[in-house]
């Protein structure tokens, strides 16, 4: 996930205050793991320091000032060739399940007990996931299906994996 590139992409709709735009990357993108405002005010400054934002406002009250965030013509040229252009395929790296299995074969520990519980843990977020799509926005019958697809290549390879420790024991 590029938190800049998403960033640029809420700027793009209006101008928006940090504690905004937090709000909608946590509605659109935080699924998983919503943002820190930390990260939401550092991803400003240096979409600023960039030339891809800038203040367009500042409004002074009782607390600090409060600055409302808009995209340049620069940001919109960055989001335009982003959004266009497609990720590399070499992305993906092997996760931690792969790495759990593989440690448990190294040490002499069989991984078919934490396959089977992976297999649940998958199908019932699948279910989750699937309930939650139903009546759900465009976005988020998107955001459902990507993940529910993430979770099924993953069933995928436990069944393979199961399978292929299997076949090497001569079970």
């Amino acid at each position: 996930m590029s938190v800049p590139h998403a960033i640029l992409g809420l700027l793009e709709s209006s101008p928006q205050h940090g504690y905004a735009l937090k709000q909608s990357f946590d509605e659109w993108f935080g699924v998983a793991k919503p943002l820190r405002f930390g990260q939401v005010y550092a991803t400003l400054a240096r979409l600023e320091r960039q030339d891809l934002a800038q203040v367009a406002t500042v409004e002074t009250g009782d607390g600090p000032d409060r600055k409302r965030y808009a995209i340049t013509p620069s940001g919109v040229e960055e989001l335009e060739s982003w959004v266009s252009s497609p990720d590399s395929a070499d992305g993906q790296g092997l996760g931690p399940l792969y790495a759990k299995v593989v440690v448990a074969l190294l040490t002499g520990r069989g991984p078919a007990g934490l396959l089977a519980a992976q297999r649940r843990v998958h199908l019932e977020r699948m279910r989750e996931l699937r309930r939650k799509a139903s009546g759900a926005t465009i976005e988020g019958g998107l955001a459902a299906d990507y993940l529910i697809a993430h979770l099924q290549a993953d069933l995928d390879w436990i069944e393979l994996a199961t399978a292929r420790i299997a076949a090497s024991k001569g079970i």
